[in-house]
């Protein structure tokens, strides 16, 4: 009986890992063609379709990308600055307010999270709060690219969540031991937040990475363009050319730039870094979101 148990498991095990293997494949596929389409020659991706392997190489897209590296590394930087910087201060505030809102000991804590939840459901809208960050100089001014998405409620009531998931016991026991509130959140609860704290700041650092909107309208700027709105301009300039069919250089030549590969480089260059973070707070976003739907 016992062997049968065993090679049933076995069976299951084996059934379960080349699942998985062909299904993370069938995910890495899509992202396998991006890297080789930015790499092939424009007309080969008409003619050809896309291929796992260039049919043509060329490096085309990444020359016309490149064309002013200091504005790409500059962009580089200011995401990277504002990722950061924003992730931290976000993921820190969130944490308090993930923290206050689940204590039981806070008599108000239904009353306030109504009210994050609300925002969920309806908001000022666009013009009044353009109108309103102008009003407070943020125009052409970095924290514009920060404050905006610092808070948001689903990230909030996801850290709170989780943050129930804490006994309160413990909280009871550094008081009676005379730690302070502050003291209690920073050496006993954020250390057992390690898995929440990670999913909420790998959306807040997507979320920080891929923003290129509130650069489109509160920043003229271009040294604080940052890369996804630089690259946002380098596609749409692609884009437009294109549809002017070719760009007459001196001499009488025509030069066709290459708008295909153009998108694929530009989804190589915008997504390179998240996909090299992910793997490092992978098990932490796993354990999060699950701890955080159970103990909803």
């Amino acid at each position: 009986m016992k062997i049968k148990q065993s090679r049933g498991k076995r069976a299951l095990a084996i059934f379960s890992y080349v699942f998985t293997g062909i299904f993370a494949i069938l995910c890495l596929l899509p992202f396998l063609l991006i890297i080789s389409a930015s790499f092939t020659e424009e007309h080969a991706i008409y003619t050809q379709g896309y291929q796992l392997i260039p049919p043509v190489f060329s490096l085309d897209a990444y020359r016309y990308l490149f064309a002013t590296p200091d504005k790409i590394l500059n962009a580089y930087g200011v995401s990277i600055f504002v990722t950061v910087v924003g992730s931290l201060t976000g993921l820190f505030l969130i944490a308090m307010g993930g923290y206050v809102l689940q204590r039981p000991d806070f008599k108000y804590r239904n009353f306030f999270s109504f009210f994050v939840y609300f925002t969920m459901l309806f908001n000022g809208g666009l013009v009044p709060t353009y109108m309103w960050y102008v009003k407070l100089g943020l125009k052409d001014n970095i924290m514009v690219l920060i404050l905006p998405l610092l808070m948001s409620a689903w990230n909030v009531i996801l850290m709170k969540n989780f943050m129930h998931s804490i006994p309160h016991e413990i909280t009871e026991a550094a008081k009676i031991d005379g730690a302070s509130d502050f003291r209690i959140f920073r050496q006993l609860i954020l250390p057992m937040a390690v898995p929440g704290l990670a999913t909420v700041g790998l959306f807040l650092g997507l979320a920080y990475w891929n923003d290129w909107f509130n650069a489109y309208l509160y920043i003229n700027d271009t040294k604080l363009h940052p890369l996804q709105m630089v690259l946002y301009r380098c596609l749409a300039t692609a884009e437009f050319y294109k549809n002017q069919a070719a760009v007459n250089v001196g001499g009488g030549m025509t030069l066709k730039l290459p708008t295909e590969s153009v998108k694929m480089a530009t989804a190589v260059i915008a997504t390179g870094p998240i996909i090299f973070l992910y793997p490092f707070v992978q098990k932490y976003f796993v354990k999060g979101l699950t701890v955080g739907s159970v103990k909803g």
